[in-house]
This record gives structure tokens, sequence and C-alpha cells, in this order.
């Protein structure tokens, strides 16, 4: 049995018999010092100040970069996102500016009006804008059978005389009890309805002469008929016993917009016109 004395000697003079060689001792302590001389380039190279101190700005946080101290900076003059350039002002607005700086509103599409554009107007009104105004646009839809505020009549002759871009600017903006519809309808749709809106007023008062030839002309009635709809379906339409308008409360019961307390039909006084006032003597 080997010494301590003799195994140290042994692994001093590398002996062949020996269960510790030099050479293995010297393999193991290369590739130790490796090891720990890379870690230490991996740690080092991770503690650099960059990665703790990015050099970015935080909202809402001061800066010692700028001069006034703040982090948020003032968009260049004139940028515009990509794809809101909007440099149809009109296509967009429905109005122009007019001599006296006002806006003003113009009897005009800002693109060609073709079959495809009716169309989709016709599909984009049935589908916004009939539960109020009706199939025909008298303003007696089927909301107002619930209770809500009557629509307007665009088969009058104040909506006839409004500008077409009228249309898209109430339809973008919303107008008294109706709400805007710019998140439903985008630009084009809003103008392809104004175009079907004024194409619906002159159907309901065409006359056979106003057909192009060729076409043929078929009663309302007719097609009730054919499509086993109710005889209703093709007579004048009338407001509703139910509809509720937003006039004033009765007497002093406080009661909100359209609530059941106003009534449904109340009778409209004109005012006396006032005496001419006596002629200077």
């Amino acid at each position: 049995m080997q010494t301590l004395h003799s195994i140290k000697s042994s692994v001093i003079a590398n002996e062949p018999g020996c269960p510790i060689h030099v050479t293995a001792f010297r393999r193991v302590g290369g590739k130790a010092l490796t090891f720990a001389g890379l870690f230490a380039i991996m740690f080092i190279a991770g503690c650099r100040q960059d990665m703790q101190n990015q050099p970015k700005m935080i909202p809402q946080r001061g800066t010692d970069f700028f001069a006034d101290h703040r982090s948020a900076r003032d968009q260049v003059v004139n940028t515009v996102a990509r794809g809101q350039l909007q440099e149809d002002s009109y296509f967009y607005t429905g109005v122009i500016q007019g001599a006296n700086g006002y806006r003003e509103e113009q009897n005009m599409l800002p693109f060609p009006v073709t079959m495809q554009v009716l169309q989709r107007g016709q599909e984009r009104f049935n589908i916004y804008c009939t539960p109020c105004h009706s199939r025909v646009g008298n303003g007696l839809g089927e909301i107002v059978e619930r209770g809500y505020k009557p629509a307007a009549n665009l088969e009058d002759q104040v909506r006839k005389a409004q500008p077409l871009s009228h249309y898209f600017y109430v339809m973008t903006h919303g107008y008294g009890a109706m709400p805007d519809y710019r998140a439903q309808l985008a630009p084009e749709d809003r103008w392809a309805v104004a175009a079907y809106i004024r194409a619906l007023q002159l159907s309901q008062t065409a006359s056979t002469s106003d057909v192009p030839s060729g076409v043929q002309v078929q009663k309302l009635s007719d097609i009730a008929d054919k499509e086993h709809l109710p005889a209703s379906y093709a007579q004048p339409w009338a407001l509703p016993s139910t509809a509720v308008q937003a006039y004033p409360p009765i007497k002093s019961e406080g009661t909100p917009g359209m609530a059941p307390a106003n009534p449904p039909d109340p009778k409209i006084e004109i005012p006396a016109t006032k005496p001419a006032p006596a002629a200077a003597k």
C-alpha cells in the first residue's frame, strides 16, 4: 500500500501507475481558467451602462437633455401621419371656405356618380338611415313607433332645397337628435348615401317622362302583390299615435326630452302679427 509520501513523489515524478497525473491536472486547470475568463468577459459586457441607462424619453417625465427640461417634444410643423393627408378637404368635410371666410356647403359630389355608387348608397341608407327616416325617407321609420322623436322628412321642400353636401355634413357631425355616423360610414359611403338621398327625392315626384326609354315602370301596389306584401306597403305612411315629439312638457311636469308626457300631436299656434308702428307726426 502506497504511503502519502510515495503518492506525492509519484505525482511529482509523473509515474505511470499513479492515480493522479500532472498532465491531467494541467488539462483540468486550463479549462477552468478558460471558463472563468469567458464568464468574466460576459459579466463585464453585461454591466455596461448602455443597458441600464437607455437613451430614450419616457412620456410625462423630465429630462436634462433639452433646455426646457421636457421629454415630450412638439410635432414638426405641417407633419402629417401616413394615410391622413386628406388633401381633398371637400371630400372629407363637405364644405369649402367661402369668400366671406365662412364654411359653405355645395350642391356637388367630389366624384362622378355611377350606378355602383347609388347601389352602395342605397345599401348603407337601408342599414343606418331607415330605422328613423324609413325606406322612402319620409321620417317615419320603425323606431318612431317605439317612442323616438320623428326624424326629418327628406321629401319636404326644405330638405330638397338643401345642398347635396349638407347631408354629408349632417352624417359627419350629427344634427339635433340625430347622432353623427362618421364611425359607421366612411367618407366615400357618406357621399354615396347623399347621392342616394337625392335620387330618392327625385323618385318620389318623378313622372313617366323622367324614365329613360326602354325602362318599364311598375306601380308599387303591383310590386307589393307580386312579393306578397301587405296592402299597407303601397299606401302613404302616417305618423303613428305612439310617436313622441320633443316638445315642452305638459304643465309643470318635469320630464326629460322625449318622455311620454309630451303630446304626440300638439296644436301649433302662430302668434298674431305685431301691429304696424304709428307713423311719425
